[in-house]
């Protein structure tokens, strides 16, 4: 009798010890419900219960509901946060080396962007935030981003100058919209649909899903195909959390977050066409854009951002990755 009373007694400090370490990681993200980044991470969340036995699951606060990407940024490195998913433009001035993949025109391609994040390249890339309190743990896709303005077309480069330009709060971004001529005026993304609607700033840059889904495209009639960028979304950890973690759980993480990447790149792919369809429909003109103009104004952003001889050589890996 006493033996079996001393194996239930340590089957229950063992479930107990499990439910002490269950987590339910806490995840914020400022796009909508369904928005391809956000059901990405809830089917990351699904595969990390699955494989730690229950013990761990993800809950994604969408809509800006935790504040935005900055606010996020700090509260993961906090600990406040375990996640957030954020573009890489609010880490330039964190975690040098996303600078890389924000640059303008780097990429030749969607195919081009993602073999090289999926690369060593991209690797480096995630290591490189740990520094700064945060453990990388993938690339999402955020599309080719373009100009979309109110009251005019932009065909060529003259066009944006003297322009008020909405850009993610980023050293980096700005500099690229002063490149082009333009004044560059850094505020949340939140922000933009009052912004535009009452002429705060003339234009905003983003790409399909994002101009469909906040309904800019209501109040921004023109989508400039200028595809100036095609920064992507970065996945990142609290470093303060993961070190509270068994490498075995670290380990689950990592995978899981991986995993996910393929499912959020098929719901992009079909988000991005979708979007293109719901913009014309509602009024949205596409404009073709002089991009070899932009492209020549763009040498003293990189001369400006490279100065590091490791962010140059990244580049040049970047541009012979085929």
């Amino acid at each position: 009798m006493k033996t079996i009373l001393r194996a239930l007694a340590a089957a229950l400090a063992l479930s107990g010890a499990a439910s002490v370490h269950a987590t339910e990681f806490r995840s914020a993200d400022i796009h909508p419900d369904d928005y391809p980044t956000v059901l990405a991470v809830r089917h990351m969340g699904e595969t990390l219960a699955k494989a730690t036995g229950g013990r761990h699951s993800i809950k994604v606060f969408a809509k800006s509901a935790l504040g935005n990407e900055k606010d996020t940024i700090e509260q993961t490195k906090l600990g406040a946060l375990a996640m957030t998913r954020v573009n890489v433009a609010p880490m330039n001035n964190i975690c040098p080396a996303t600078m890389v993949p924000t640059m303008p025109f780097l990429f030749r391609s969607t195919e081009h962007m993602r073999k090289v994040l999926d690369g060593p390249v991209g690797d480096e890339i995630l290591r490189s935030c740990e520094a700064q309190g945060f453990i990388g743990l993938a690339f999402y896709d955020s599309g080719s981003r373009s100009i979309y303005s109110v009251k005019k077309p932009v065909k060529t480069l003259a066009d944006t100058k003297g322009m008020k330009i909405r850009v993610q709060q980023s050293d980096l971004w700005v500099a690229l919209m002063e490149a082009m001529g333009a004044n560059a005026t850094p505020m949340p993304f939140g922000e933009v649909y009052t912004a535009l609607k009452t002429g705060l700033v003339d234009a905003a840059e983003n790409n399909y899903p994002s101009y469909e889904s906040t309904r800019h495209f209501e109040v921004a009639k023109y989508y400039n195909r200028t595809e100036h960028s095609m920064a992507p979304e970065i996945l990142l950890f609290s470093k303060k959390v993961w070190d509270t973690l068994t490498p075995e759980d670290q380990k689950a993480v990592r995978a899981a977050a991986k995993e996910s990447v393929g499912l959020m790149r098929k719901l992009w792919d079909e988000r991005e066409a979708k979007s293109l369809a719901v913009v014309k429909a509602g009024g949205a003109q596409i404009v073709d854009v002089d991009t070899a103009s932009f492209r020549a104004a763009m040498k003293p952003v990189y001369d400006k951002f490279l100065q590091d001889p490791k962010l140059q050589d990244m580049v040049r890996r970047v541009n012979d990755t085929k």
